[in-house]
């Protein structure tokens, strides 16, 4: 994933930001006891969110406690796992595996390929617990990599393509919430395309490489133009939030997508810090 999907954590209620990072940390233990130690390099906070958000819906048994590790060798960190963790510790190996062999096929990196290699076992194992799930990533990525290729400019065409790989991944099981998770995974990944080729337009222009908004380089405007997109896009995937029957951490969550996501945005393009929420939907 791009790293976006991360809470404002300056405007957290101190409890809040407590449960925020202990689940943080319960992924990363997750992510040790599936596929072992050097998974936890892979841990990144977008999962967290979907850990949150399914743990509001299913409401899992969680086990909780406090430990040191490697990344807190100095003390021990509260955390809070459950069967979502474990869940969302899958779907970042098959996120963080198949990211490592595109960046491979389109940049030749070896450092890509060497990731690759080390996380291959743990992603054969997560295609035998998820294949719709994993095949649908693959799928997502090789659609993006043909587009890619093409040098289309086409934002909606190469967005829809994360969508669909999102839409799969926010579906945990099967049941009467599955419709509405695709719809919110959808609008998400769509909205997380969008925002990752917007903040790296330039870089991706002065390095050659493909963005969909590459005709857009250098135009004074594209703050509000970016923004207008974004704000349609999150707008969707709100709307479909406000739909599931949620409890637990709800103001954790709209942190996450109504100001925490909009953070380096507004710092690229507004000089501002994520405190004001100017683009929040």
């Amino acid at each position: 994933m791009f790293g976006y999907l991360i809470a404002a954590s300056n405007v957290l209620e101190e409890p809040e930001l407590r449960r925020y990072k202990a689940v943080y940390c319960g992924l990363c233990r997750s992510l040790k006891r599936c596929f072992g130690q050097s998974a936890r390099l892979t841990l990144n906070y977008d999962m967290t969110f979907l850990v949150l958000l399914l743990s509001s819906l299913y409401e899992p048994k969680e086990e909780s406690g406090e430990s040191g590790c490697m990344r807190h060798p100095l003390g021990s960190e509260r955390f809070v796992m459950s069967e979502a963790s474990d869940y969302a510790a899958n779907m970042n190996i098959a996120l963080a595996y198949l990211k490592c062999l595109d960046d491979w096929k389109d940049d030749k990196s070896l450092i890509a390929l060497a990731e690759a290699k080390t996380l291959r076992a743990g992603y054969d194992a997560v295609k035998g617990r998820f294949p719709r799930q994993c095949e649908a990533i693959e799928k997502a990525l090789d659609e993006l990599s043909a587009i890619e290729s093409e040098g289309r400019e086409d934002p909606d065409a190469a967005a829809a393509c994360f969508g669909a790989m999102m839409r799969e991944v926010f579906v945990w099981r099967e049941d009467r919430w599955s419709g509405t998770l695709r719809h919110m995974g959808d609008a998400l990944g769509r909205f997380l395309y969008l925002l990752d080729a917007a903040m790296d337009l330039d870089e991706d222009v002065r390095r050659g490489r493909y963005n969909p908004f590459a005709g857009l380089a250098g135009r004074e405007e594209n703050g509000e133009r970016f923004r207008d997109i974004l704000r349609m896009q999150l707008g969707e995937c709100v709307y479909w939030y406000d739909r599931l029957p949620l409890v637990a951490d709800t103001g954790l969550m709209k942190n996450i997508l109504c100001v925490g996501l909009w953070s380096a945005f507004n710092q690229k393009y507004n000089g501002e810090g994520s405190e004001n929420g100017s683009g929040s939907v």
